[in-house]
């Protein structure tokens, strides 16, 4: 059965994104890159992938999803971010149609289950922390890139939610020379 797999960078103290969205401190250089790129080729945007020569037929995602605030990133200039990938918007707003993208208002949970049961490839959680709470209980495996950097504030990984404890077994970690730590978990 496919995994969803939340992959994602985040601070030390636990944010994926400044409070305005922001994610240009991130450090996009560095030896941590290539083994991301190894990695998940596919989980780089189409057109940056095109530019470098990625080939991005061989990561492990066929499928990606985003909320609203993650999707607006690219806009206006960039309405299909990975063409590359079947590419879901869960979002209550409306957008102009978009080549591959599906804009839905759907529940997230349904859909995610409906994805996993279907054949393919694993599906990705792209972003954000909203949407990765209202999915908490559908990720199958977490790949945190932890980043060497305090945000002080922004957007969570996780949006506040209900407590309810879940357990994840840590199945890989990588330290890297530009302080980047990527550590793997799946659902225990």
């Amino acid at each position: 059965m496919r995994e969803l797999v939340y992959y994602v960078a985040v601070s030390l103290d636990g944010f994926i994104a400044g409070p305005e969205g922001q994610f240009d401190a991130f450090l996009v250089e560095g030896d941590h890159m290539d083994a991301g790129i190894d990695r998940f080729p596919d989980a780089i945007p189409t057109r940056i992938a095109e530019v470098l020569g990625i080939d991005q037929g061989t990561g492990p995602f066929d499928t990606v999803l985003m909320g609203a605030n993650t999707y607006e990133v690219g806009l206006p200039d960039v309405t299909s971010p990975y063409r590359h990938l079947q590419q879901f918007v869960l979002t209550h707003r409306s957008y102009p149609p978009a080549e591959g993208v599906t804009f839905t208002d759907r529940d997230p949970v349904e859909l995610v289950r409906e994805l996993k049961a279907a054949d393919g490839k694993d599906i990705w959680l792209c972003g954000g922390g909203t949407l990765a709470s209202e999915l908490i209980g559908e990720i199958d495996r977490l790949v945190l890139k932890r980043q060497p950097l305090l945000f002080g504030a922004g957007i969570p990984v996780f949006a506040a939610g209900t407590y309810d404890p879940a357990l994840f077994r840590r199945v890989s970690n990588r330290d890297f020379e530009s302080g980047v730590s990527m550590t793997e978990y799946v659902r225990a």
